[in-house]
């Protein structure tokens, strides 16, 4: 099922949908994905939205935790001249930084120049895991959705490791929607693709995976306790922008998607802004635009 988040009649409201070309479905006022998501059932009842209503799911949920894995392609890893690792290189991903499909991604010029994108599939854990078996692994997933592992490559390079690069406020476009593990026997058969300004940048498939998923759960459970709803990013195929020749980075005005095929795609345009101190969100009075930068 293809389950997403949207505001109808002023409220959030969990939605569901057999197939892309189904109707939405309203779940009961009181139910939300994340509740879904950690105690592993559906519910029954559902209500159809009109014929003719197709609204834009926002961010489905707010995960508890996210993990990064590094570079986990063979290309990818030849465009960064890294020798294949023995063992995942593993990061994490702030829930602040998360935003859903239509919202912008906002950076400060004034920190970052060097903007970069990932368009990754991404696990969503679907009950409690600790040292878990690699075998038995994909029990544990409730479904997969698109993430986009933005990155600020300068300040990654300054840092040495990658929190703040990969941390910032809006930097883990997620979305549009979750969908259930049933709906994809093989999560190795999906094909990535990322565009900017319409330009196809990325295009790979997960097949591809140096460690594929129930190794990295496998992996993560070994030093990490794993809940329902926790998101983990499994790497990202070669094309990105900073490994170019002449390299590209995302500049205020671009429109970038980030796609895996039989889940959906993402669309976020990007802004430069200036946070105010405020603490507000990206889409708030408490960013500034950037003019001119």
């Amino acid at each position: 099922m293809h389950l997403a988040t949207l505001t109808h009649q002023g409220r959030r409201r969990l939605v569901g949908r057999l197939a892309p070309q189904h109707p939405w479905r309203l779940a009961p006022p009181s139910v939300t994905l994340a509740e879904v998501i950690a105690g592993g059932t559906l519910p029954w009842s559902w209500s159809e939205l009109p014929i003719g209503t197709d609204p834009v799911p926002a961010l489905p949920y707010r995960p508890g935790a996210l993990y990064g894995v590094g570079p986990n392609y063979p290309e990818r890893l030849t465009e960064m001249g890294w020798e294949r690792p023995t063992e995942p290189i593993l990061f994490p991903k702030l829930s602040s930084s998360v935003i859903g499909s239509g919202e912008a991604i906002v950076f400060d010029p004034g920190l970052t120049q060097r903007v970069d994108w990932e368009t990754e599939l991404a696990v969503v854990i679907g009950s409690e895991a600790r040292r878990v078996p690699e075998a038995d692994a994909l029990r544990y997933v409730f479904g997969y959705t698109v993430a986009n592992d933005i990155s600020a490559r300068d300040l990654q390079e300054r840092d040495g490791q990658w929190m703040r690069g990969k941390g910032l406020d809006t930097f883990c476009p997620l979305g549009p929607v979750v969908v259930t593990a049933d709906e994809i026997p093989d999560p190795h058969r999906l094909r990535i693709r990322t565009r900017v300004n319409g330009e196809t940048v990325q295009d790979g498939t997960t097949a591809d995976m140096v460690f594929r998923i129930p190794a990295l759960i496998a992996y993560l459970s070994r030093f990490f306790t794993l809940r329902a709803g926790d998101v983990v990013l499994t790497g990202t195929p070669a094309g990105c922008g900073d490994f170019m020749r002449p390299p590209r980075a995302l500049r205020p005005g671009d429109v970038l998607e980030s796609e895996v095929e039989g889940i959906g795609c993402l669309v976020n345009p990007v802004r430069g802004g200036v946070r105010d101190g405020t603490g507000a969100g990206a889409d708030s009075p408490g960013y500034q635009e950037a003019a001119g930068r």
